[in-house]
């Protein structure tokens, strides 16, 4: 997993509340087995007709937007089923930060295995971020995680908090593999240990 530093770039507006795991990406695209590709399906019902073009009247395909690592969202993102595809696709599709007043709990904590930073703001902080967006065509932020601060080229700064742990995984890099090979050799002592132990505890055959 790659860390996550510093955030730069275009924040692209999704105003809508419940956006969930199927349509960030529809189950039909759940069948691969990589934990890659899935970019080009996020949003899929959204972005798409359904002659497969581009839905020009979607927020994310506006020509603006190209690029965009931030995604601003409503209420609640991320809600229903829990499938970590929904990180990888964000993820993979450009995404590095999400902010919304809240997240479904499964998602929030799948967002930190995937290198993406999730940020609770107040409601009243994400409409002003909203209002931003649309009164300036390819609106920046600057997402700061080592002082945990949001800021524009206008002044803002907004401070959001983190949870200790889950802000060192991210700022090192590190999944749940990672983090449990750090301990990798504790966990070999630990087994020898234990092999030791099990070797001593066979009762002799009798001859």
């Amino acid at each position: 997993m790659e860390p996550l530093v510093r955030v730069e770039g275009i924040v692209a507006p999704l105003d809508r509340m419940n956006v969930d795991t199927d349509q960030i990406i529809p189950k039909q695209f759940l069948k691969r087995i990589e934990r890659t590709g899935f970019g080009e399906f996020l949003f899929f019902d959204w972005r798409y007709l359904e002659d497969g073009s581009l839905n020009l009247d979607f927020e994310l395909n506006q020509p603006h937007l190209a690029g965009s690592n931030i995604l601003l969202a409503g209420h609640n993102f991320g809600s229903g089923s829990s499938r970590e595809h929904a990180p990888w696709s964000l993820r993979e599709y450009g995404f590095q930060a999400i902010i919304a007043p809240s997240f479904a709990d499964i998602f929030y904590n799948n967002c930190f295995k995937n290198s993406i930073l999730p940020i609770v703001l107040p409601e009243a902080d994400v409409k002003k971020l909203f209002e931003k967006t649309a009164a300036k065509k390819g609106y920046r932020l600057t997402v700061d995680l080592p002082t945990q601060t949001i800021s524009d080229d206008d002044g803002l700064s907004i401070g959001f908090d983190i949870d200790p742990f889950k802000k060192k995984t991210l700022l090192e890099g590190l999944d749940d593999i990672a983090q449990t090979l750090k301990s990798e050799g504790a966990i070999d002592r630990y087994e020898k240990i234990m092999s030791e132990k099990r070797a001593w505890a066979v009762p002799s055959q009798p001859h």
